[in-house]
């Protein structure tokens, strides 16, 4: 690890200079490095939320080396789709508040009124542009208080480009894609051979391997996991596929988008017992399991401890280490709230805008657990030896 954040920096910086105009990343090479280094699962997964966000512009290839270089387990990435029917790396249906489309004056007409999850929504829309006009546009820093350098210098990036980044890294990396918006993706683009969103999806991870339930001997070479909001997209594609699958869960105020179900009936022991069927876990809001009041937290729920007695894995989202993201239990430290989480409410994995962080913090807290367990093993056979009379 020492030796390639080394040369980390020359390669991103090469590639800041040659991304523009082409295509920034090749597909994934045809030799297979058999040694590379597995995923590790003795600890709770460190999932790298639209890539290092927190550092660089969300879901760009820079984003996605720099989780990796930082100790990721997963790199997350949320899947659109072009007018023209190419799967995306993007979150926002629209394209206003992480490109430059309005500086883009030939795009100009293109602004148009939808309703998305039952609310109009202007702006200029995925669906309405091509790849090629959306490689075209540059993305930038989603926060004005995070790090701006970068914005302007990156693409909007394929799910192909996605899953090489996984597949061409040095050690195993597990992605984690969202089927976003699958409603709205279906109501606006139309494949010619009649499939669905959700089959172009499946398609896409079968094309390069990603195959094999949790845990597999397949799934452990190509680790996965597909998330989704959509309870009946979730269902669909167990049908398509066996990897696993997480139900991502939303405020207590929001309704599923495909099937209009309330938080309280999605959470329900019912439900569980429902959806475990098709999902392995569940990937709560974290302010639905302990909820601030004042920006203090409240004692947390039995949401977890009911999913864990479903054999449901909990991987809540999302942790920011701004100070403005962190409730005033925590001190303004972000390791005090990796803690509370990893140790007292005992989550499965973490999706973080910080991925450095939150694996400089497993690593130091394994470490002091290993010194602690060696010193405990010194006093033992100290004691033994002294219980000998000479």
């Amino acid at each position: 690890m020492a030796l390639s954040l080394l040369w980390f920096p020359f390669l991103f910086l090469s590639v800041i200079g040659g991304c523009v105009g082409r295509p920034f990343y090749p597909l994934p090479s045809k030799t297979v490095n058999q040694n590379k280094q597995p995923l590790q699962t003795f600890r709770p997964y460190n999932i790298a939320h639209r890539g290092s966000n927190g550092e660089l512009p969300e879901e760009t290839f820079a984003a996605y080396m720099r989780a990796i270089e930082e100790g990721t387990d997963f790199i997350e990435t949320d899947i659109l789709s072009t007018k023209d029917g190419a799967l995306i790396c993007f979150h926002d249906v629209t394209l206003d508040d992480t490109t430059d489309v309005a500086d883009h004056k030939e795009f100009a007409n293109r602004k148009r009124t939808y309703e998305v999850q039952g609310e109009n929504v202007t702006g200029w829309f995925t669906v309405d542009f091509t790849l090629e006009e959306l490689k075209s546009l540059r993305v930038r820093q989603r926060y004005k208080f995070r790090d701006q350098q970068y914005n302007g210098k990156f693409s909007i990036i394929t799910f192909e480009e996605y899953i090489s980044i996984a597949l061409d890294a040095h050690r195993v990396v597990g992605i984690y894609p969202e089927i976003k918006n699958p409603v709205f993706i279906n109501q606006h683009v139309k494949w010619s051979d009649g499939k669905k969103f959700e089959d172009k999806f499946v398609e896409m991870l079968k094309k390069y391997g990603y195959k094999g339930a949790y845990l597999s001997e397949d799934w452990l070479k190509q680790p996965v996991f597909i998330q989704s909001f959509a309870p009946s997209s979730l269902v669909y594609v167990s049908n398509l596929t066996d990897v696993p699958k997480i139900f991502l869960i939303d405020d207590v105020t929001m309704p599923t988008q495909d099937t209009n179900q309330s938080f309280w009936e999605i959470t329900s022991d019912g439900y569980f017992e429902f959806i475990k069927k098709y999902v392995v876990g569940i990937g709560p809001w974290k302010d639905t399991i302990a909820r601030p009041v004042k920006n203090y937290l409240t004692p947390p729920t039995d949401l977890v401890a009911r999913a864990h007695a479903h054999d449901l894995q909990v991987h809540p989202y999302t942790y920011r280490n701004e100070n403005k993201f962190l409730h005033w239990d925590f001190h303004q430290d972000p390791y005090a709230e990796y803690d509370y989480w990893i140790n007292i409410i005992g989550v499965d994995g973490l999706f973080t805008d910080f991925t450095g962080s939150v694996h400089n913090y497993q690593e130091w807290a394994q470490a002091a657990k290993d010194s602690k367990n060696a010193l405990n093993l010194l006093h033992k056979i100290a004691s033994m030896i002294s219980s000998y009379k000479i």
